[in-house]
């Protein structure tokens, strides 16, 4: 850890800009000195040109959360447009293209927001609990247009009204490591599954075991060597290079090419969807699903912002993600997607948050190579089957996101009275979801039944008890009308799955 800043460096800081106080790594000890100093320096100018070499730099260090970003867009991005092919009988030249599409709309978005006009902004990425709720939309009459929109309205309603930082505020320590706690580990359980079934799949049910082992042992030394930084780089060819000498199957089949550009293509009657344009019923099916949506990204964001927090030094508070930014570029990036014709469905962009962290990177300059990477992966095309190949895609997820994401939710665990929400939060997210976890143990952490109850005390009525006890109703009833609470039919009859 770098020592305390006096209070003449403090000033210092505050009075200079980023240019005057920029230092060549030569000029540091160690590359760990430099990387704390460049994110104590930092000077984001909301809704202003944030220019590179004027504002920030570019480091080797940020084309791992690009590297990271990327391979996890491929993935998430398929996966949402597949849950949508599927009900619709679209096949998989739809899915490949409208992928290749939602990058470049991403990249273009990203590169304008979290690049040069909103650097506090993480970059807007994909929604992956909806996933499982789209072909409950579809069935429902569901139009993918008409839920992006009402996403993006809910969206900038939260932005503007300062929801998503109110909701920051009041989870506790132990709400918020609780979560990451759960999230880390039900992801890492689900990739670990995920890469026994595909050696299983290929005859091969001894790769898994060495490729995983392989990795623990990587992530061990790296580690030790103070270089965990380089787990995404390293894990990923580590894996390929084993799975391939052990006979696993591989092959190109993406060429290169362009997706269709033109909106009217994705929206039209015959093209693209095949489904036309939304009318007034298609917005009212898809109301209580955009607000579960929405809902979901404070948790989502907290755990990213929360991450941050953990990796970066003090005093370097200007470099953290602003939750409201992130809403609000999340909005503004699904509306302006889902007119284009995307299959995608955002939140905050945890696949690069999260390795960025871990290299003790502010988000601008990694956000610029997240767009070239995109761009590239979808035009070259061979990036994108490498990066969907499971052993690349399982080791990538687990050693970016979610092996950090357990440590980050046992040392936010480790002082002052919190397991038993953190406890509390993994029983109710095993129950139903992340976030009926979330919320319903944040009110009772903020009522003081559980946790800190001096922290309960100081919140005042209105954070102690109007906000999470409303927060968890309407969550509550939006759950209960489209039927995502277990055993209990869903309360609109068209929701219900027969």
């Amino acid at each position: 850890m770098t020592a305390e800043l006096s209070e003449e460096r403090l000033r210092e800081i505050e009075s200079k800009s980023y240019q005057e106080l920029h230092k060549p790594s030569s000029s540091f000890k160690t590359r760990d000195e430099y990387l704390r100093h460049e994110l104590q320096i930092m000077k984001p100018k909301r809704w202003k040109m944030n220019l590179p070499f004027k504002d920030y730099r570019f480091e080797f260090e940020d084309t791992i959360p690009a590297m990271a970003a990327t391979i996890g867009k491929i993935v998430m991005v398929g996966a949402m447009a597949a849950a949508f092919a599927a009900p619709l009988g679209l096949g998989e030249d739809f899915v490949l293209q409208n992928v290749r599409y939602e990058m470049i709309i991403a990249a273009i978005l990203v590169l304008i927001f979290s690049g040069f006009l909103l650097p506090t902004s993480n970059l807007p990425g994909t929604h992956g609990p909806l996933i499982p709720l789209i072909p409950i939309v579809v069935a429902a009459g569901g139009h993918p247009l008409a839920f992006g929109l009402m996403i993006g309205i809910f969206g900038l309603a939260m932005a503007l009204l300062r929801g998503g930082s109110l909701m920051s505020k009041l989870t506790s320590n132990g709400v918020a490591g609780g979560l990451l706690l759960y999230l880390g580990f039900v992801g890492t359980m689900g990739q670990v599954k995920n890469m026994i079934a595909w050696s299983e799949k290929i005859g091969l049910p001894h790769i898994a075991f060495i490729i995983i082992l392989a990795t623990i042992v990587m992530y061990a030394l790296l580690e030790h060597w103070q270089k965990r930084w380089l787990a995404v780089p390293v894990g990923c060819a580590l894996a390929a290079f084993l799975a391939f000498i052990l006979g696993a199957p591989f092959e190109f089949k993406t060429e290169p090419g362009l997706p269709p550009l033109s909106p009217t293509y994705w929206w039209g009657e015959g093209t693209g969807w095949t489904i036309g344009l939304p009318d007034a019923k298609a917005f009212i099916v898809v109301f209580p699903f955009a607000v579960l949506a929405v809902a979901m990204w404070p948790p989502d964001m907290l755990g990213h912002k929360v991450f941050q927090q953990i990796s970066y030094p003090k005093h370097s508070e200007r470099s953290h993600m602003n939750i409201d930014d992130t809403t609000l570029t999340c909005s503004i990036r699904q509306m302006i997607g889902s007119v284009l014709g995307g299959a995608n469905f955002t939140s905050s962009w945890g696949t690069y948050m999260v390795p960025a962290s871990i290299a003790k990177r502010p988000i601008p300059a990694g956000a610029i190579l997240t767009a070239v990477f995109c761009i590239v992966a979808a035009v070259w095309g061979y990036p994108m089957d490498l990066a969907v190949w499971q052993p690349v895609l399982s080791i990538a997820l687990i050693v970016a996101v979610f092996v950090p994401l357990l440590e980050a939710g046992m040392e936010m665990t480790r002082a002052g009275k919190t397991t038993q929400s953190a406890a509390v939060v993994v029983f109710a997210s095993a129950l139903v979801n992340p976030v009926f976890g979330w919320s319903l143990t944040m009110m009772l952490d903020n009522l003081g039944l559980i946790g800190d109850k001096k922290r309960s005390v100081e919140l005042g009525f209105m954070g102690r008890v109007v906000i999470p006890v409303a927060g968890f109703a309407i969550l509550c009833f939006a759950m209960a009308a489209v039927g995502m609470l277990p055993g209990i039919p869903a309360i609109f009859e068209q929701f219900r799955i027969k």
